[in-house]
């Protein structure tokens, strides 16, 4: 998983509430296993029309949002159904930051263990960021996970909260497999003293 320190990007503003994962990513596309591949599909209801044409209104369709890596949502996104693809596709295409006043609690978990950032902030705030991100390519947001602070075009700082262990993991790049790993020192040592009649972990 790739490390998220300080990203410094466009924000697409999404000013919709309660998108569900099946918007993110709908269920005809969940066949594969792959985290790849997946971005040409996000928000597809969304994005294109029935015969696969570009819907022009749609903001990620916009030239200036076309290489968003900060998404500006609106409240209770990503609710609904269980899918790890959506944090997968918001990654495949780009994406590495939600911005939204809720999340649902497993879109919100997903997001982390996949290398997303997403931060809960007040409508208020929210509101500023995505006047901000309206203005596209001419103003950029600023995501600083080791200071906890999302910094507005004109230099105003939003803090923000972040559970520490989670913080922890996205700032050295460790998903549930890394930090298994992390350990795999150890793990060959206790593996070490097993007897040979006794069937290894691994």
């Amino acid at each position: 998983m790739d490390k998220f320190t300080r990203l410094t990007a466009i924000a697409a503003p999404l000013n919709v509430a309660n998108v569900d994962t099946d918007k993110i990513i709908p269920a005809r596309f969940l066949k594969t296993i792959k985290r790849t591949g997946l971005g040409k599909s996000l928000f597809a209801d969304m994005r294109y029309n029935e015969d696969g044409t570009e819907k022009p209104d749609f903001v990620l369709n916009q030239e200036k949002y076309r290489k968003a890596e900060i998404l500006v949502a609106g409240d209770n996104f990503g609710c609904g159904s269980s899918r790890e693809h959506a944090p997968w596709a918001l990654l495949d295409f780009g994406i590495r930051c939600v911005i939204a006043p809720s999340f649902a609690d497993i879109f919100f978990n997903n997001s982390f263990k996949n290398g997303i950032l997403p931060i809960v902030l007040p409508p208020e705030q929210v509101a500023k960021l995505m006047d901000d991100a309206a203005l596209g390519t001419n103003a950029r947001l600023t995501v600083d996970l080791a200071c906890q602070m999302v910094v507005r075009p004109n230099g105003e700082e939003i803090p923000f909260d972040v559970d520490p262990f989670r913080k922890y993991c996205l700032l050295n790049g460790l998903d549930d497999i890394g930090l298994t790993l992390a350990h795999e020192s150890a793990i060959a040592t206790y593996e070490a003293k097993i007897p040979a009649w006794q069937p290894k972990l691994r």
